[in-house]
């Protein structure tokens, strides 16, 4: 017990360093649902991932993923199926922050979509990473 009291510092220290590493993987919105923006570029190529985004039209026109089609977010459940034909494609669902797109992965996947994912980050992770943006 008096190691504990005497080296109560270093004990701190090293609870706040653990904390600091495990914070990003708390905190990054990941999952099993979840890409970044490099992972989303590979299974674009790899797999031919279809990209959805499920912003508003005003936001789709500022900018958008290069080959996404727009559906948003309210109109998804209804257009879906009308988009993506196959429901074995990957989808990779995009909005501006990845707050709607997680909720669009939610949709997709009650539609039959088993392989959705969501670009964790969105558009601002995909701009950072700096990757092409189309405006229409």
């Amino acid at each position: 017990m008096s190691f504990f009291i005497e080296n109560w510092i270093l004990i701190a220290v090293a609870f706040s360093a653990g904390a600091m590493l495990m914070f990003p993987a708390l905190t990054s919105g990941g999952g099993a649902d979840s890409l970044n923006p490099a992972q989303a570029v590979q299974m674009m190529n790899r797999e031919k991932a279809a990209v959805i985004d499920v912003c508003g039209a005003d936001e789709f026109a500022a900018g958008h993923v290069v080959g996404a089609k727009n559906i948003p977010l309210a109109d998804l459940e209804a257009k879906l199926t009308g988009a993506v034909k196959n429901k074995a494609t990957p989808l990779i669902l995009v909005c501006a922050s990845g707050m709607r797109s997680k909720r669009a992965v939610a949709v997709a996947k009650k539609l039959g979509y088993e392989n959705s994912h969501s670009l964790s980050g969105g558009m601002g992770a995909w701009r950072s990473a700096s990757l092409p943006v189309e405006k229409a």
